[in-house]
């Protein structure tokens, strides 16, 4: 069911404004009040015209209000690489909360150009750019309320002929991410579908997707819940066997969106 984790909430908020009285005239609920803040960092004239031109494909306000960041948190975009996400992130936790862009450094040889246009000037003060191999990136334990994952966990498992990435365990970074997390923090991960099977690292390097069971089974096995999933990004049309930057399917592959949350203690 589509956005089934945000529908959730409404409701729960429903009942609770039913059970209380609701509010006062004039007074927003939680829900409201981040939708209008997600808005209004998405409708921010700072914000570079190339991530506007990106917003109808990326639909960024769902993908924010299924993440649920509030002011003042604390949040990890990991492989940021241009910082598309991050400069919505800055916005919604505000000059009290803090961003961490992380990169390794191939995707920060990538974005090069991106990225310094992104911070010139120190634009988004509120953000802290990492740029470490997996193997050396520091966390400090229960430091972050939330983390994303657009289009990269796949890359965990990108093993190049070229040897231009470095192996990377995806099980090492989700061990240091699940100790900095904060009790009840969550992670959201968007991804290109693949099929099942197959050789996980000879399927990414193909085709730069990932099997969402192989995702689901790395989470779990590092002590992360599955909270919610999210059929937003979903195009059924797309049957899993192309690259997703073949042209054919560029910009409408089929994407699967999960929450993976904390548990305490």
């Amino acid at each position: 069911m589509k956005r089934k984790a945000r529908l959730l909430t409404i409701v729960a908020l429903s009942l609770a404004g039913s059970l209380q009285g609701g509010p006062a005239a004039g007074e927003s609920t939680p829900a409201t009040s981040a939708d209008t803040a997600i808005a209004a960092a998405i409708a921010n004239p700072a914000r570079p015209a190339a991530d506007r031109e990106q917003d109808a494909v990326r639909r960024p306000a769902e993908i924010l209000a299924f993440l649920g960041v509030a002011p003042g948190q604390h949040v990890l975009d990991a492989f940021s690489a241009g910082g598309y996400y991050t400069e919505l992130l800055s916005s919604l936790v505000g000059p009290k909360g803090e961003v961490i862009a992380y990169n390794n450094p191939p995707y920060a040889k990538f974005a090069a150009k991106g990225i310094a246009a992104r911070y010139a000037d120190d634009r988004l003060p509120n953000v802290r750019q990492v740029t470490a191999e997996v193997d050396e990136l520091e966390l400090p334990p229960r430091s972050l309320d939330a983390a994303l994952f657009v289009m990269s966990y796949h890359d965990m498992y990108w093993r190049p002929a070229d040897g231009s990435w470095a192996r990377t365990d995806p099980m090492q970074m989700l061990r240091k991410l699940h100790a900095a997390m904060k009790v009840g923090g969550v992670v959201v991960v968007q991804d290109h579908v693949a099929a099942p099977g197959g050789d996980v690292a000879a399927v990414v390097d193909k085709l730069h997707r990932i099997d969402p069971a192989i995702v689901k089974r790395d989470f779990k096995a590092a002590g992360f819940v599955l909270e919610a999933e999210s059929d937003l990004l979903a195009h059924p049309d797309d049957d899993h066997t192309l690259g997703v930057f073949d042209p054919k399917i560029r910009g409408r592959t089929d994407q699967f969106v999960m929450k993976f949350r904390r548990p305490g203690p």
